[in-house]
């Protein structure tokens, strides 16, 4: 039996979820920002570290604002995010030297958002053979339906708009 040690993700188990204080959400002390793994905040977005990161260098990237989805952003939030996400790669490409980047946004708890009531994109490094445990000891990727099905849902959205 192939056993996975993951000591640090006792924290996120056993953490209480029910004191409400949301994790994007700036605190009035800046003094916390290193507790909080903050690595920057702008006038509309912030940047903080994953506590519970994919890889090393895993970044969140989230507007100030508590928000949970992309229409309820302003288009200056839009903007600031996007780029704060754009200044994130390029922080992390000179810092880290990773070999590419997985860049994106878990909308609502079935696609996997841990924290859905406030939007946030996920900025995550990454190199070559650093691949997840599903793949490595599953040989496993669960793709229920045929991509041809999936391109005929979508592709006359995309012509409409």
């Amino acid at each position: 039996m192939e056993v996975l040690w993951a000591p640090w993700r006792m924290e996120y188990v056993s953490s209480d979820t029910t004191k409400g204080e949301c994790i994007f959400c700036p605190c009035g002390d800046r003094g916390q920002d290193e507790k909080r793994l903050v690595l920057c905040m702008g006038d509309l977005s912030i940047v903080l570290m994953n506590r519970f990161p994919y890889t090393n260098g895993h970044l969140l990237v989230a507007p100030l604002r508590h928000v949970s989805t992309l229409a309820a952003l302003l288009p200056e939030e839009k903007l600031d995010l996007i780029t704060m996400v754009e200044r994130s790669i390029g922080v992390l490409k000179e810092v880290m030297n990773p070999e590419g980047f997985n860049v994106g946004l878990n909308l609502g708890k079935a696609a996997g958002a841990g924290v859905e009531e406030h939007i946030h994109f996920h900025v995550v490094p990454r190199w070559s053979g650093d691949t997840n445990y599903m793949t490595v000891f599953g040989e496993v990727r669960v793709i229920p339906e045929h991509i041809q099905a999936t391109y005929q849902k979508l592709v006359r959205f995309f012509k409409e708009s």
